[in-house]
């Protein structure tokens, strides 16, 4: 025999449905996000980058390899390196209090380091589940599109575009790996700051032929202003 709900008991389920669906609505299941520091110059980055190439292999981990400038004069130019990506770690080791960095260096979700060898801890890390704002990325001909939906626990968040290179093999001449072919794997091309969200839906727009040529997928990172924190992350394959 079934039970019938009073009127006012059959409005509030209505009412705590919708709650939960706007809820959902506002955070989703996404990609931890590992940033590798590395450099092709550094004898102990290798093993590190064919770590993140496995990590690459998972659908929940959005795993980025950045290639930092300082180690090129020391015997070999990485062709990769950037001072964005420099200037990317030195942020994380500031917003520490620290004055120094180093190579290989893992950040998880822009809070959590290790040294990028470190499976053991960064294995560890990346059990927690992780819910973050809904991140959108499709392609309208010849434009990339960026959107974010409403949420009203939103923190005031900078929205960076990154493409990167899916995988690449590279023979080092010289310098602490020369002689070695090394297979490196999610490199970044470039960071782009597309704009702020602060809770409001919004879109961003890039043209494709804007981004590095040889970049085979985009990543989406939402992160805090203040403090860094990774707390949206989505990606997409160009080709």
């Amino acid at each position: 025999m079934g039970v019938v709900l009073p009127t006012i008991s059959k409005r509030l389920l209505v009412v705590s449905i919708l709650m939960c669906c706007v809820a959902h609505a506002q955070v989703q299941s996404r990609p931890v996000v590992v940033e590798l520091f590395t450099s092709e110059g550094c004898s102990s980055c290798p093993p590190a980058e064919a770590y993140i190439g496995q990590l690459a292999l998972h659908k929940d981990v959005l795993a980025l390899a950045f290639h930092v400038d300082y180690w090129d004069d020391l015997g070999w130019k990485d062709r990769f390196s950037s001072k964005m990506s420099t200037d990317r770690q030195y942020a994380y080791s500031a917003i520490r209090g620290r004055s120094s960095v180093y190579t290989p260096q893992v950040v998880i979700d822009g809070k959590d380091e290790f040294v990028g060898t470190d499976r053991r801890h960064i294995d560890g890390a990346l059990m927690m589940a992780r819910t973050g704002v809904p991140v959108g990325i499709s392609l309208e001909r010849e434009t990339l599109v960026v959107e974010l939906r409403a949420s009203e626990r939103a923190v005031p968040s900078e929205v960076l575009l990154v493409p990167y290179v899916r995988k690449v093999t590279s023979s080092i001449g010289r310098g602490e790996n020369a002689g070695r072919t090394l297979d490196e794997f999610n490199i970044v091309r470039g960071i782009r700051d597309l704009g702020r969200w602060n809770g409001d839906p919004v879109s961003f727009r890039a043209l494709l032929s804007s981004l590095p040529r040889d970049a085979t997928d985009v990543a989406v990172l939402v992160q805090t202003t203040d403090q860094h924190q990774i707390i949206g992350a989505a990606t997409r394959a160009l080709r």
